[in-house]
């Protein structure tokens, strides 16, 4: 019998451990490069593996180059998303189609390189819960680098945990980190903080970077100033989406204390013989008074949103006389 079929029924027959999960797009001249790679690391593992490819509505080919990899191995598998929604779109699919108990994911232009994932696996056995790669030597140009090295820095501090490369595409996580994240919108940059804010042990691994060997990358302006806006976003559902009225009540009676204050002292002036009149601090203490109260009606609207939409499960560290966790 055929060596290469013999392989692929014993791969059928167990459960993939490793699944590497490459988003692409209008990757098609970088995909069957990279896959050489990612097959000559993963063959010298020891362990079940899979490649996962999502196609992230490509116009360039790449997805008769995933189709093409595919028929050739059973251990292939793909998917082709019917336009371009975004890595996060991407990787949200890809998590919820593999199979693995480790998810490597990794870019699909070849800067990634695949002979690193033997270390990030060693850091995962260290106990980490996802391990992201960190670009020391970073073959970019410098208004990539610069805006980056800013990027990480803010993310670092507003996150609480300490990485230089957050947006690194190439990272291993436990499969319990992709189940209990929710990834949409442009969040795949800050999985490494919301795995922290979910309570997982999140590391780093220096990792080899290459140049762009085919096409452009899709880095621009709009995408680092959309990062920051990002970051309190996921910031702020991270942290505080299931007590909005804690967030916006604080705030609000703030206002109103102030507003109050101001219109207790008018009433005070008056009550002494002053005459009253209008006056601006008068209108501004009305102002603030009015933004208050509505600062307060936006987080009890917000508690009433939250309440619909609560999480009913938590990830949790180790189970005990319970059935496996999901």
């Amino acid at each position: 019998m055929d060596a290469r079929i013999v392989r692929e029924e014993r791969a059928l027959s167990a459960a993939p451990h490793i699944t590497v999960l490459v988003p692409a797009w209008n990757e098609a001249e970088s995909i069957p490069a990279l896959h050489r790679e990612i097959v000559a690391v993963l063959e010298t593992l020891g362990r079940p593996w899979e490649v996962l490819y999502v196609d992230d509505g490509s116009r360039d080919g790449t997805d008769e180059a995933i189709a093409a990899l595919a028929a050739a191995d059973t251990r292939v598998r793909g998917v082709s998303l019917r336009r371009n929604f975004g890595k996060s779109a991407a990787l949200a699919t890809g998590f919820d189609l593999a199979r693995g108990e480790w998810v490597v994911t990794m870019d699909a232009d070849l800067q990634d390189d695949p002979a690193e994932l033997p270390r990030l696996i060693e850091h995962l056995e260290h106990g980490y819960d996802l391990v992201s790669g960190w670009k020391k030597n970073r073959k970019d140009p410098i208004t990539k680098t610069v805006p980056s090295m800013l990027f990480n820095a803010v993310t670092s501090w507003v996150a609480g945990i300490r990485l230089h490369d957050f947006n690194c595409g190439f990272k291993i996580y436990r499969r319990e980190v992709t189940q209990a994240i929710e990834v949409y919108g442009e969040f795949h940059r800050f999985m490494p903080a919301l795995a922290h804010w979910a309570g997982f042990r999140v590391g780093e691994a220096p990792v080899h970077h290459r140049a762009r060997r085919f096409g452009h990358s899709k880095f621009g302006a709009a995408r680092f100033v959309n990062g920051f806006l990002d970051l309190l976003s996921a910031a702020f559902i991270s942290l505080s989406a299931l007590k909005p009225l804690h967030v916006f009540g604080r705030i609000g009676l703030g206002f109103l204390a102030l507003g109050g204050a101001i219109g207790v002292w008018f009433v005070v002036q008056w009550a002494t013989g002053a005459p009253m009149r209008v006056r601006p601090l008068m209108m501004f203490g009305m102002g603030l008074a009015v933004i208050g109260i509505q600062l307060i009606l936006m987080g009890l609207l917000g508690e009433m949103i939250a309440h619909h939409g609560a999480r009913r499960s938590y990830p949790s560290r180790r189970r005990y006389n319970l059935d496996p966790a999901p």
